[in-house]
């Protein structure tokens, strides 16, 4: 692997300063006004703190007898994948999992968000199973226990077995019954001991994003199988929520992913809008209200499958909780085509992340609210995933700043009405990030990814000051 330079700044030895921990980085911070400007108790006494990962970024998927995923047929197809890189060897999770779990202990948060994956536990994506797949998973939860971390589970975080992909993947209707197959599986070994679960992660990069901006896995770019794929990942959703159910699992939730739309000119007030419905409106009006937008329906009816409506009552099965991924917003305007779904994005306005995304807090008091809105307050709200990715190395005292400016957002969400129990910060540590290889770093911890040595950053300090205050 291509060693990459991380812009560690030139004065700074990680090691060295590092080894004297959370003293160090308060000392470092004191005389920043912002670092004393919020404790553990601006929050309820029983508000869940955690951190999240998924099992392709993290764990080693080269490792445990998993199974091939379109994620390794995607990234060894030059020009997808920084570098042609992949999740063969990821983390590492698989082999220093106890580790990573001390990690989540030790900055004092109360959950970990993981993830499971098909292919290391069903290779072929139905039939035969992979027992040491399984049993990891079963090792995992129990050491998630001993540690007193509340198990939040994700069914799927995107890696679907190749197997599944030959047939079709998510634009063919089986892959959503076959996942409910998985989902009995898994809840029959570790379904007794999580505390919560949701069927998919972020439902629009599973369709829209990999379908017809072709940016993900698979790599398409086909409207009409983005479309199907839209339905179906949300098919699946309700499918499984249904079979947990029936194994008794309770505290099951759906998990979206939000992103502010913003019109690039006066004029681009209808590109803005179709953006929104397309990214923000679809998933979460199909599970809170058993439709979907009117007007994002208008452009995807041609091409959605025969019979759709039939499935909305499994897709808006009631919910426990709903998560909130929340990272930025766009400025937005209409694609050269004309045509719908063809929208362009303008440069953002700074600041901005190592990702370029625009860095913007209000906009996550406002998913909030609306998503407090769409489903009458009768949930409770989690924020499952926010972060930032960073060039500042260990020092990286940027992310603490738009931690800080983020939990400001959830506590004043609070103040204003909104049921938010827990937040988890994405991510637990540098891993590998899909179609941007290793070069963007969401990590609380540092990741050598050559010798795998887990470094804590100046962030991980300041979270476990907060906690531990």
């Amino acid at each position: 692997m291509l060693l990459i330079d991380y812009n560690l700044a030139p004065t700074f030895e990680p090691q060295q300063e590092l080894r004297k921990g959370t003293e160090f980085w308060l000392h470092k911070l004191d005389t920043r006004e912002e670092n004393t400007s919020m404790n553990r108790r601006d929050f309820p006494e029983d508000f869940v703190f955690g951190t999240a990962t998924s099992s392709y970024q993290i764990e080693g998927h080269g490792l445990g007898g998993a199974g091939p995923c379109h994620w390794d047929s995607f990234s060894s197809t030059p020009g997808n994948v920084v570098r042609l890189e992949n999740g063969a060897r990821a983390c590492e999770h698989y082999l220093r999992y106890r580790e990573d779990l001390d990690l989540v202990a030790e900055v004092g948060c109360s959950a970990y968000r993981f993830s499971t994956s098909w292919a290391r536990v069903m290779p072929e994506g139905k039939g035969k199973v992979n027992t040491a797949g399984l049993d990891f998973y079963d090792r995992l939860v129990d050491e998630m226990c001993a540690r007193n971390l509340q198990p939040w589970w994700t069914l799927y975080h995107w890696e679907l077995p190749s197997a599944l992909a030959d047939n079709g993947g998510w634009a063919n209707r089986d892959t959503a019954l076959r996942l409910a197959d998985f989902a009995h599986v898994m809840a029959d070994r570790i379904g007794d001991r999580v505390h919560a679960a949701a069927p998919i992660n972020e439902p629009w990069c599973v369709a829209w994003l990999s379908h017809y901006l072709g940016h993900h896995a698979p790599g398409l770019k086909d409207i009409r199988m983005a479309t199907r794929a839209m339905h179906h990942v949300l098919l699946a959703h309700g499918l499984v929520i249904e079979a947990w159910r029936g194994q008794g699992l309770e505290n099951l939730g759906a998990v979206f992913n939000f992103e502010k739309a913003n019109p690039g000119t006066n004029d681009d007030v209808e590109a803005a809008k179709e953006y929104d419905g397309i990214y923000n409106r679809w998933f979460m009006e199909a599970v809170a209200k058993g439709q979907y937008p009117a007007d994002i329906l208008a452009g995807l009816e041609p091409h959605m499958p025969n019979n759709w409506a039939d499935d909305m009552s499994i897709i808006a099965q009631p919910v426990d909780w709903v998560g909130v991924n929340y990272y930025t917003g766009k400025r937005l305007t209409r694609g050269v085509s004309g045509t719908f779904g063809d929208i362009a994005e303008l440069p953002p306005h700074p600041p901005v992340t190592a990702m370029e995304w625009e860095i913007c807090a209000d906009w996550l008091e406002e998913f909030l609210l609306r998503v407090d809105l769409a489903f009458d307050g009768s949930v409770p709200i989690y924020v499952t995933e926010n972060g930032m990715a960073s060039h500042s190395g260990t020092d990286d005292l940027d992310r603490i700043e738009y931690l800080k400016q983020h939990f400001k957002a959830a506590r004043s969400a609070i103040d204003k009405g909104v049921d938010l129990r827990g937040y988890f910060v994405w991510s637990l540590m540098d891993n590998y990030e899909w179609s941007l290889g290793y070069d963007k770093r969401f990590g609380l911890v540092h990741v050598d990814f050559e010798t795998m040595e887990r470094t804590p950053k100046a962030s991980y300090h300041w979270l476990q000051a907060l906690l531990k205050n």
